[in-house]
């Protein structure tokens, strides 16, 4: 293993110049590098080893092998639940350099990385692994014919396709709970997700997990693909958008993989007449509609305004959105750092001017910020004049750009909220309380928060539509990696 001596890069960064394949570091396949390059800089942090296919082989095959012949699948779940507590304590242990990795690969601020990585990641795991022991993987039941029991069992080597924007978190969200159910795991990371994929592969290893069970590769469109089709992964879960899950489909549909799919959101926020702008603010709108500059799938990315106080809210919501710094992500007076790649700010771009070229009017931001002359900044921007139908209201745009869109009474304001191809998230602001509960009954999403934001990553979470199918977290979320196995013990439908 060799350590970055960047004088930029103060955290140790294992296996730059490997690839972590089987639960053991091991020389890549081919001499193909990708550089490390910092979001807020745009410097070159490090060079480090890039899969190929023939890597992506040795990771599935390996995968395939723990699950065919290994101990894991077999192993009782208490077996399995403190091997990934050993995992869990060694990601904890490494928290800080963990913040690290992502603020310089991904551009996110202090603030955001302590609160998800820190606060919130812990959480997610520390809950699977409470309930993992609680589920009854094996029931049995009297039917009118016999005695029968069912059986939760492994679905196979599982395919894990991370994001740039929380590979931590989507640790307790997808990887835990896959290897809680007791399959081996190939977790395919974001290319920009370099130096994050190699500190938690050195968690792994600490963690001593039986061979083959879990490979990591940081890879990108070409090992993806390749991985998504391979033979020996039977179940793939994805979080991405929907063109990218047309094209896992696509291309596992011939062997019938299961797939567990966590898609994009175009998520309404909803002001009701009576909604205290006050309580709004306080509640975090603006951090639901900003934080990690729209790079979160539960961004808030429309706003619903009843027409009579347009106006009023758009101010309120611009004078907040104006007051955001933007800054050095490792500065921790800055609220906003850049986005992640510049092809995401080349993005923002170009559906900021499309809005305009449509007639929608930027309320403030909406361009890069001046004295910033390096990294990929742009500004948290806020839309007003906006109709549903525009194309910055309709598609994702990934980017700190938020829609305010006005409506007439409640059956309008929901019809525009459900009228989008995604149903991932929304929220609801209403002083009446009970009417609230109403409104977000109505709303096609898989989650809905009243008179806040955000979503519960403890519980079922997941979305309706073009949102995804399939659920995280909690019992269920663990559950999605398994089969059901009936063993019939006694009589059955000849006997009848």
């Amino acid at each position: 293993m060799s350590t970055s001596t960047h004088t930029s890069l103060d955290i140790d960064v294992p296996g730059l110049d490997q690839l972590f394949i089987g639960g053991q570091w091991v020389d890549p396949a081919s001499d193909r590098r990708v550089d490390v390059v910092m979001p807020s800089t745009e410097e070159t942090l490090a060079s480090v080893a890039d899969p190929a296919t023939a890597d992506a082989d040795r990771a599935a095959q390996a995968a395939r092998k723990a699950f065919e012949e290994g101990p894991w699948p077999t192993m009782s779940a208490a077996e399995r639940v403190a091997g990934c507590r050993r995992l869990a304590d060694a990601m904890s242990a490494r928290m800080t350099d963990l913040n690290k990795a992502w603020i310089y690969e991904a551009g996110v601020t202090v603030a955001h990385a302590e609160m998800l990585n820190g606060a919130a990641s812990p959480m997610i795991w520390d809950y699977a692994l409470e309930v993992a022991e609680k589920i009854g993987w094996e029931e049995p039941r009297a039917t009118p014919t016999g005695d029968i029991l069912l059986r939760r069992e492994p679905v196979g080597p599982v395919l894990s396709i991370m994001t740039y924007n929380g590979p931590v978190p989507l640790m307790g969200m997808k990887v835990i709970p896959a290897l809680l159910a007791g399959c081996p795991v190939v977790i395919k990371y974001a290319p920009e997700s370099q130096l994050t994929s190699r500190i938690i592969s050195d968690c792994v290893a600490e963690a001593d997990l039986p061979e083959g069970v879990i490979s990591a590769l940081a890879a990108g469109t070409e090992v993806t693909r390749h991985l998504v089709g391979h033979q020996d992964i039977d179940m793939i879960t994805l979080t991405g958008g929907p063109a990218i899950a047309v094209d896992v489909i696509k291309r596992s549909a011939d062997r019938l993989a299961r797939t567990l799919m966590e898609l994009g959101g175009k998520a309404p926020a909803i002001i009701g007449e009576d909604a205290d702008m006050d309580a709004v603010i306080a509640s975090g709108l603006v951090d639901g509609c900003t934080g990690y500059q729209g790079q979160v799938c539960v961004t808030i990315s429309r706003i619903l305004a009843p027409r009579g106080r347009y106006d009023e809210i758009v101010d309120v919501l611009a004078e907040r959105y104006a007051a955001l710094k933007v800054g050095d992500p490792f500065d921790p007076t800055s609220d906003r750092g850049p986005l992640a790649v510049e092809r995401a700010r080349e993005r923002t771009e170009h559906y900021v001017a499309i809005a305009q070229e449509q007639g929608a009017k930027v309320a403030t931001g909406g361009r890069r910020p001046p004295e910033l002359e390096r990294g990929w900044y742009y500004e948290p921007t806020l839309l007003r004049d906006v109709t549903n139908d525009m194309t910055v209201a309709q598609e994702e745009v990934f980017g700190p750009v938020t829609c305010v869109i006005p409506y007439d009474g409640l059956d309008d304001a929901i019809r525009i909220a459900n009228a989008t191809r995604f149903g991932l998230n929304a929220a609801v602001y209403m002083a009446d309380k009970d009417k609230a509960a109403d409104v977000a009954r109505r709303i096609r999403a898989g989650a809905v928060s009243l008179n806040t934001v955000g979503v519960c990553l403890s519980e079922p979470f997941g979305g309706l539509k073009q949102s995804g199918w399939g659920r995280e977290c909690g019992p269920e979320g663990i559950l999605e990696f398994t089969d059901i196995k009936q063993i019939l013990l006694g009589g059955s439908y000849l006997d009848a």
